[in-house]
């Protein structure tokens, strides 16, 4: 078990939530008398059911923004956001702001729940069903967009760290597809966003005409998943609904390892999503293994309990201490840093189109778009890429800009940065303003001597005055801007 100490605490706020001052950090540790207690604490919320609401995307983005910026339950944001990755649907294709809102709900409510249930209901979520194209899947004109998917991203992933039991690492194979697809033909939805089933259009075996040489029983994994059954998997029979929940059962029930060493590949591949996300990347096979066998997870589907052998392993604390050496940092999701830097300093967007008030005034959906991350419309269904992927040229200049035009807002309301809410202005020795503002920015256990050095450089020989407003405009909002855009600053 991890230390219980004060470094560890303001890791776990920082990985679970958006940004970490040391005050919440002492607040967590005080509060809790071990660490799987502050785990307990952190993962014990009821949950909010909130759906972003408005007529167009922008809206619907924007609120969403604005939700992450003032709710109490981090964690749960920054579960939907991945899982809003992991089941990744785009509004440039579904076009319709209710099924959005609606799916966003969704992520919100089963963040935490039973992952096999949660699967079930993407089955049957609009926005899902439009996006890859169920809505598009019939019995003669059969669709298999949602089907390849599922396996490939959703449950699976395409290749097991290890061969099976047949000594072959492919989970699935071309077949296993089109029966899968077969089950979903006949799905659609109707216009109050609910699941629709149109049994004219769904494949129920029967030889009609010759149009689909899969027609007849329908069974998958033949020749993968560990089930050593060359007659396959049937899970056709019962009602439409059932068909595709035994779609889910058999997929949950995939093997992969050597004979008599398999292991759970929905319940791995899953859980490595999940450790890469939260704790740091490439994590070892082993560390994804322990907290899998730990939780239980591979019977009981419960994310909650994945998430708290996660918290709970030493493996998640190596990217605790600064950077440097062995240390595993990642690379901050745009919408981490701009919901991070607007809650630690206390900034406001403004206005219906969310702007920030300096710099460019440019609205936050335009400041995320140059920065590589739009809500609501990732890339592809295979979401967006993580870690040096958000560091491009152009886009660490947009982070650049971001900060710039935080720093400089100054219009004196609640859009402002107004640093004399956060630290003392009487402050005048150069040591102790870098020390505030970095404690201010939650990077005072992560700077370095010769950074805390250069930084009292950058603001000159003391005494520095801030209650005079141009110094404080030049030096104090400069040195706020400088640590935002600092390397240190973009990893966590």
């Amino acid at each position: 078990m991890p230390a219980w100490n004060l470094t560890n605490a303001r890791h776990l706020l920082r990985r679970t939530g958006f940004g970490a001052t040391r005050d919440a950090a002492q607040q967590l540790f005080d509060g809790n008398a071990t660490l799987a207690a502050a785990v307990d604490s952190l993962l014990g919320f009821d949950g909010s059911k909130f759906k972003p609401g408005g007529k167009g995307i922008d809206d619907l983005h924007n609120k969403w923004v604005k939700y992450m910026i003032k709710t109490r339950l981090q964690l749960q944001e920054r579960l939907v956001l991945f899982w809003h990755d992991h089941f990744a649907t785009s509004y440039a294709k579904v076009e319709d702001v209710k099924l959005m809102a609606l799916q966003n709900r969704l992520l919100r409510i089963n963040c935490k729940g039973d992952f096999k249930a949660f699967v079930k209901a993407i089955n049957k979520d609009a926005a899902m069903v439009e996006f890859l194209d169920t809505v598009r899947n019939r019995k003669k004109q059969p669709n298999e967009n949602y089907a390849r998917e599922l396996e490939e991203l959703f449950t699976l992933g395409v290749t097991a760290p290890t061969p099976d039991a047949g000594g072959d690492a492919h989970n699935y194979d071309q077949e296993d597809i089109v029966q899968i697809a077969r089950a979903f033909s006949g799905w659609g939805y109707n216009s109050k966003g609910e699941a629709e089933f149109d049994e004219d259009r769904h494949d129920q075996g029967d030889a009609i005409e010759n149009w689909n040489p899969a027609r007849g029983p329908k069974v998958i994994f033949k020749k993968r998943g560990g089930f050593n059954n060359a007659a396959g998997q049937p899970f056709d029979g019962g009602s439409y609904d059932q068909e595709i929940d035994n779609v889910i059962d058999i997929i949950f029930q995939h093997r992969y390892g050597p004979s008599g060493n398999l292991r759970n590949t929905v319940a791995d591949y899953i859980a490595k999503r999940l450790v890469t996300y939260f704790a740091h990347p490439d994590p070892a096979q082993s560390f994804v293994h322990s907290i899998v066998d730990a939780s239980g997870f591979s019977t009981s589907w419960s994310i909650e309990a994945l998430l708290r052998a996660l918290f709970n392993h030493d493996d998640f604390y190596l990217s605790a201490t600064a950077p440097g050496g062995a240390t595993k940092k990642s690379v901050k999701w745009p919408i981490d840093f701009v919901v991070s830097t607007l809650r630690l300093l206390g900034v406001k967007l403004k206005g219906k189109d969310q702007s920030v008030q300096g710099g460019e005034y440019q609205d936050i959906r335009g400041q995320l778009t140059n920065m590589g991350q739009v809500l609501f419309e990732p890339p592809s269904v295979f979401g967006w890429d993580w870690e040096l992927a958000w560091a491009s040229s152009s886009t660490m200049l947009a982070r650049y800009s971001f900060a710039r035009d935080v720093t400089s807002a100054r219009d004196g309301g609640a859009s402002s940065f107004r640093p004399e809410l956060l630290i003392d202005l009487s402050l005048t020795d150069p040591g102790d303003i870098v020390d505030a503002v970095t404690e201010m920015l939650g990077l005072d256990d992560q700077i370095t001597t010769n950074d805390r050095d250069d930084l009292k450089t950058y603001l000159g020989a003391g005494p520095i005055d801030l209650l005079d407003d141009d110094t404080r405009n030049r030096k104090l909002h400069g040195l706020v801007c400088v640590l935002l855009q600092s390397p240190l600053y973009q990893l966590q």
